[in-house]
C-alpha cells in the first residue's frame, strides 16, 4: 500500500508502546478470563514475579487495570487487578490475535479454545464494518486518510 502521507503520531505505535509485549498480552488474556489475583496470574502465565509485577504496574499506570484491595481471613491486605473500560476495549484485539493464531499456527488438532456467545452458545467471530454497515473484507477495501489528530509529514 503506497500511502501519500505518514503520521508522526501513529496510534499503532503508541498502542504497542503500552501492550506490545508477550507478558502484557498474557496478563490481559487472564484478566479477560476473570483472573484477578497476582498469585493466580503468575501460576497460569508462568511469568517471573518481577516481570509480572512490572507489567501489572504499567497496566495500572496506563489505566487499563485498576487495583482493588482485598483481605483473606488472617492474611495481610492485597490487591486484585480489574479491567477498566479502557482495558476492556482491548478485547477485540486479543480475540483477533487468537483467531489469527488459530488459523495460522494450530495443526490438525484445531484451536485450543473456542470463544462462544454466552446466550446462544454459537462461536464468536470478528467482522469489520464501515459506519454505514457495509462488510469490509480486508485491507484492499480500506483507504487511509488523515484524521483530525494527524501530525502529517510528507512520505
Amino acid at each position: 500500500m503506497n500511502v501519500p502521507f505518514r503520521v508522526n503520531n501513529c496510534s499503532i505505535e503508541r498502542t504497542l508502546d503500552i501492550v506490545g509485549e508477550k507478558w502484557t498480552f498474557l496478563v490481559l488474556r487472564e484478566a479477560f478470563s476473570g483472573v484477578r489475583r497476582f498469585a493466580d496470574m503468575q501460576a497460569i502465565t508462568g511469568a517471573p514475579r518481577q516481570v509480572l509485577s512490572a507489567r501489572l504496574a504499567r497496566l495500572v499506570d496506563e489505566g487499563l487495570l485498576r487495583k482493588e484491595p482485598y483481605r483473606e481471613p488472617g492474611q495481610r491486605q492485597r490487591d486484585e487487578y480489574r479491567l477498566t473500560e479502557k482495558g476492556r476495549d482491548l478485547y477485540p484485539l486479543l480475540v483477533a490475535l487468537m483467531h489469527w493464531g488459530d488459523k495460522h499456527l494450530t495443526g490438525d488438532e484445531g484451536p485450543p479454545v473456542i470463544l462462544t456467545h454466552r446466550d446462544c452458545g454459537a462461536p464468536i467471530e470478528l467482522r469489520f464494518r464501515c459506519v454505514d454497515g457495509h462488510e469490509v473484507g480486508g485491507p484492499r477495501e480500506v483507504t487511509p486518510v488523515p484524521g483530525e489528530g494527524a501530525d502529517v509529514r510528507s512520505a
